[in-house]
């Protein structure tokens, strides 16, 4: 049995929530589907104790729906799932879970290349059944975060320890004692170290190459400008100064600046900057030690690229997430690219051909999110009411 509907949104996570609450403000019909079996299941199900927003409330919304003036400037993940409950109350969205989305294909109706929808074939996971749903929009908002990157290190397989990523992280209590291994220095890589350090864990996190620090405090100061229409590079000198009275020092400890400032090298594709929620003085004090690449492992030993090596009871997996759409859309060249993210580049990444789209996959955070789901939605509404019009005139003759 085929189920007919104007969109097919795949994913319920803060992507597919405001695309589905944007689409019910323009009383556009959706069926949500999820894999999993709550909405946001990232922030409800797969991440640590101590993880919060990096940035500031303003920049942390939804479509819609602000965020209330007693909220907290910087929400921790448990004010942020609150927030993502109330928001799906208040826009009544009804994702249907467990459904595991195996493949989505372009269909042309009766053999005519101009006429069009999007097939996408799903499993039930309780019933077992298959179900088959058709519309004349898909949108993908499984988005940057659908799938644990595991690096490919030399003999990471011979390791006899605890081998974990991120994802499976809650805190670092049954680590006590033990020496551990954080590989990743991005935010999640910091504040995992910081964790376990705070537990008693002999802690070396690996950091590779050259990275910002900064405080949220700068971060945030950084971010209003740059709304307020500012010259990035302004921006970037005035923060960069802030951050060299507070952070100049870091070199000593393997921490190196690139050579961009902090929004000009996001900008330009490259990391995030690190938000100090603890860890640097920690390395200051080396409580936390800083170790290069990874040669290789052999064993229970970690072979770093400067000759040095380490023995270590756990190692942990900050490395990231990748995007799977590929793997299940099949007709994916219409919006996505070989590895699953938007053909198309910044700002026309969210817009693919032949009715697909892609949100929360141009590495702007929840703020791009809040804007891919209102840019889509008003692209579809005006699709249908152009077709609307057409058929009035039609009707005419």
């Amino acid at each position: 049995m085929e189920e007919t509907t104007t969109v097919v949104i795949v994913g319920a996570g803060p992507s597919g929530l405001a695309m589905a609450a944007c689409l019910g403000k323009k009383s556009i019909p959706y069926i949500l589907l999820e894999q999993e079996d709550c909405y946001g299941s990232l922030w409800k199900k797969n991440s640590y104790d101590r993880l919060s927003l990096h940035l500031a409330k303003c920049f942390c919304s939804l479509p819609h729906k602000p965020h209330k003036f007693s909220t907290p400037t910087f929400m921790s993940k448990h004010e942020f799932s609150s927030y993502l409950d109330s928001y799906v109350n208040h826009f009544n969205i009804n994702p249907r879970y467990n459904r595991s989305v195996e493949v989505a294909y372009l269909n042309y109706k009766d053999g005519d290349n101009m006429k069009y929808y999007w097939k996408i074939e799903t499993n039930n996971m309780l019933s077992g059944e298959r179900e088959i749903y058709a519309a004349e929009f898909l949108v993908v908002a499984t988005g940057e975060n659908a799938k644990a990157f595991i690096p490919d290190i030399h003999g990471i397989e011979s390791f006899k320890g605890e081998l974990i990523h991120s994802s499976q992280y809650t805190n670092g209590r049954k680590y006590e004692g033990k020496s551990v291994l954080v590989v990743g220095s991005g935010n999640s890589g910091m504040e995992i170290s910081n964790d376990l350090s705070e537990f008693g864990a002999q802690t070396c996190i690996v950091i590779r190459s050259p990275l910002h620090v900064l405080s949220k405090t700068m971060v945030y100061v950084g971010m209003l400008m740059l709304k307020l229409k500012m010259s990035i590079n302004y921006v970037d000198k005035l923060i960069l100064w802030l951050a060299k009275f507070y952070y100049a020092d870091l070199p000593k400890y393997g921490i190196h600046r690139p050579r961009l400032g902090p929004f000009l090298f996001k900008a330009s594709g490259g990391k995030t900057p690190v938000i100090d929620g603890g860890s640097i003085d920690k390395i200051r004090s080396q409580k936390i030690k800083v170790v290069p690449a990874i040669k290789s492992i052999t064993g229970n030993n970690v072979h770093f690229d400067d000759g040095t090596q380490g023995n270590f009871d756990v190692i942990i997996l900050a490395t990231g997430y990748k995007s799977v759409a590929m793997e299940w859309v099949k007709d994916y060249k219409y919006g996505l690219n070989e590895k699953g993210m938007p053909k198309n580049k910044y700002p026309n990444h969210w817009k693919g051909d032949n009715g697909i789209y892609c949100i929360g996959m141009s590495g702007r955070g929840l703020a791009g999110i809040s804007s891919d789901a209102i840019l889509v939605a008003n692209d579809i509404h005006n699709i249908l009411n152009i077709g609307r019009t057409r058929t009035t005139k039609l009707k005419w003759f």
